[in-house]
């Protein structure tokens, strides 16, 4: 089966989905799509993109379906919808970011409900940018084996995917590199902020980053965002802030001190109206605090 042969079904054309639908698209996938908002592909359907009313209407004759859907709950309601119509021998491939628990029912239901079906759990390390420029990485796990269809798949959308092990690995693994990434911005923002009382630009800041152990892109991506005031989102806050809470439900007992406290600020700037900007606007939540 050659690419262009593969359909793929993409449940969910937020930020991430929507940019799955175009490169798959450009590469001459046959694309069919459901969201719960309903116009959010139209501007795809100029190149092809197939937007179905229903969830059944998507997944029907797909050779691979991916759901990109914002949490754990919206995703397994779909997964409910989806189990009892998807074709036997395709591949599920669920890749949000929803956590362990909600990965673990998954995994059940597929073992129990549709063992015929192979599900696996690919989430996906990168943000708005990348995933338009197909550049993220793929944390895919499950039985790779049986997964020849959808390596095309994943080569159209990403710059490259790790295989970690069993279904729910690359879960696991998303939470370990989101709360270093929901860290890392929380630590930019805070140095950012001794920076600007100390005199010194967000500029000033990354060129002695540049070339150096400490210069990573993400931080330069953010400090550019603090130094211009706007906040596109790439990620949004309030998304990263239901990682940071996943992240911490999955350390159960373990001590965390910085996420746990991040968790609480961020909760703050949420409650605050700052969720729908990029998680880089923390800087400016912390700025705007009273003194």
């Amino acid at each position: 089966m050659t690419h262009t042969q593969v359909k793929v079904a993409i449940l969910g054309l937020g930020v991430m989905g929507h940019a799955f639908a175009a490169n798959l698209l450009k590469k001459g996938f046959a694309v069919s799509a459901w969201n719960r908002t309903r116009g959010r592909g139209d501007d795809l359907l100029a190149k092809g993109l197939r937007c179905c009313e229903g969830i059944s209407e998507a997944v029907a004759d797909a050779d691979v379906v991916i759901s990109m859907l914002a949490d754990g709950p919206i995703t397994l309601e779909v997964v409910e919808q989806v189990l009892p119509v998807i074709e036997s021998g395709a591949i599920f491939s669920q890749m949000g970011t929803i956590g362990l628990q909600a990965t673990d029912v998954l995994i059940d239901l597929f073992n129990l409900q549709r063992p015929d079906v192979l599900f696996l759990d690919a989430p996906v390390s990168g943000t708005k940018a990348p995933a338009e420029q197909a550049q993220i990485l793929i944390l895919a796990s499950g039985e790779r084996l049986r997964a020849a269809a959808i390596e095309p798949v994943f080569a159209a959308i990403s710059k490259g995917v790790n295989w970690l092990g069993p279904a729910g690995a690359g879960s696991k693994m998303k939470l370990v590199v989101n709360s270093w990434l929901v860290s890392m911005v929380q630590g930019m923002a805070e140095s950012m902020q001794l920076a600007d009382k100390l005199g010194f630009t967000p500029q000033d800041f990354w060129q002695i980053l540049d070339g150096g152990p400490l210069a990573a892109p993400y931080v330069k991506n953010k400090l550019e965002m603090i130094d211009s005031g706007e906040y596109p989102p790439q990620m949004h806050l309030v998304w990263a802030l239901k990682d940071a809470r996943l992240a911490l439900a999955a350390a159960g007992q373990l001590p965390m001190p910085g996420l746990r406290t991040l968790a609480d600020v961020w909760q703050q700037a949420v409650d605050k109206g700052y969720g729908e900007r990029d998680l880089a606007v923390i800087y400016r939540f912390l700025l705007d605090q009273p003194r």
